[in-house]
């Protein structure tokens, strides 16, 4: 009876020793206050004007697709 006494009893012993410094440490509130202050400036903008360049032409993909690709498919499975 008492090996079953023992681990339990450790247990809380062990936790409560723990716990007893966590709770010992009162920390106080830190409070931080700003006083307001004005900003003042103007809006930044790069000198000279804004180069716009041609719109691009459409692409064609210059991937394409085999055309013999399904009916080699096709005769792979049948072959199974």
């Amino acid at each position: 009876m008492t090996k079953k006494l023992t681990r339990p009893l450790l247990a809380l012993g062990l936790l409560a020793a723990l716990a007893a410094p966590a709770a010992a440490q009162d920390v106080p509130d830190t409070t931080f206050d700003f006083e307001d202050e004005l900003v003042g400036g103007d809006l930044v903008r790069p000198d000279g004007d804004t180069v716009v360049g041609r719109t691009r032409g459409v692409r064609t993909s210059l991937i394409q697709p085999r055309g013999q690709f399904v009916p080699e498919l096709l005769k792979s499975v049948e072959r199974l």
